[in-house]
């Protein structure tokens, strides 16, 4: 099992460049990619996205690509023509007979527009030299939602054990609901002052028809089965996200019947256990690729 929170930042180095790649995931529905490139690389996103493709299949993942030269940072320029600069600009003082004083700021001035040329870099050159950070930035998201995930995976399968225990105590305290009315019934029927006998066809119709009404075997058979289904996705390894959200609809469908039909108060009480345990586990699996 995968989370789909994570992150991941890589970095590389060629030819006078450098690249740093940082990655994060969060939770979707479907795979979302949204890559952050330099304005004269954007054509190289396809490419990009590409590779991401490759690796997830749900979640929203956010890369950021820096690049740039390495020769730019801070101010680099070129030595050799600022002194030619001051040396033509000494000459010419001389020749005009004006004093010419070199200040800092007049060699700043000077070298600000004297910047030493960047190395320059081909379109295949920069889309390998971003997939070479890239690809170890993907590996730690990964590593990072895969850590993520199994936490999920142990947290999930206990809720799971506490569905399947609560369903079980429902099918228990159902298989005596009917008998209890039966007495519920003779009882009312007693402090009515009417002696029924157990035999009479008029009770054992009533008692067939609330038996029949509040008969829960075939969704506690379905509900079963489904729980059977959860613990089979979350014991897999590839993505279940979609998958897990589709078992859970079908779960909460025959617990809602379950609570509908069942006219017995501390059924009702499980009832309500299991929809809130049920409830905490959609939210989690929000997070599940």
């Amino acid at each position: 099992m995968k989370s789909m929170t994570g992150f991941g930042r890589g970095t590389a180095h060629r030819d006078g460049w450098d690249v740093t790649v940082q990655t994060s995931s969060v939770n979707r529905k479907t795979l979302e990619i949204a890559l952050s490139l330099p304005r004269e690389w954007q054509l190289l996103e396809p490419q990009l996205a590409a590779v991401v493709r490759e690796r997830f299949a749900r979640g929203r993942i956010q890369i950021a690509v820096d690049l740039r030269s390495a020769q730019n940072v801070g101010l680099q320029w070129d030595e050799a023509a600022v002194d030619a600069v001051l040396d033509r600009l000494a000459r010419t003082a001389q020749r005009r007979g004006v004093a010419c004083e070199v200040t800092p700021q007049l060699v700043f001035q000077i070298a600000a527009v004297h910047p030493i040329a960047s190395p320059t870099l081909t379109t295949d050159d920069a889309l390998d030299l971003i997939r070479s950070a890239l690809l170890p930035a993907l590996d730690e998201l990964v590593a990072t939602r895969d850590r993520e995930g199994a936490a999920l995976a142990l947290d999930l399968s206990a809720r799971s054990r506490l569905l399947s225990d609560t369903v079980a105590e429902i099918a228990a305290r159902s298989s005596t609901t009917v008998a209890n009315h039966r007495e519920n019934l003779l009882a009312r029927l007693r402090t009515a002052g009417l002696e029924i006998d157990l035999a009479d066809e008029r009770v054992l119709k009533e008692i067939a028809l609330f038996a029949e009404r509040i008969d829960i075997a075939e969704e506690l058979t379905r509900l079963r089965s489904h729980l059977e289904h959860l613990d089979t996705l979350l014991a897999a390894e590839e993505p279940i996200g979609r998958k897990a959200e589709f078992v859970l609809q079908e779960i909460g469908r025959e617990i809602h019947t379950i609570g509908s039909k069942a006219n017995d108060i501390e059924v009702a009480r499980r009832v309500i256990v299991f929809k809130n345990e049920l409830e905490r586990i959609r939210e989690q699996i929000q997070n599940v690729e």
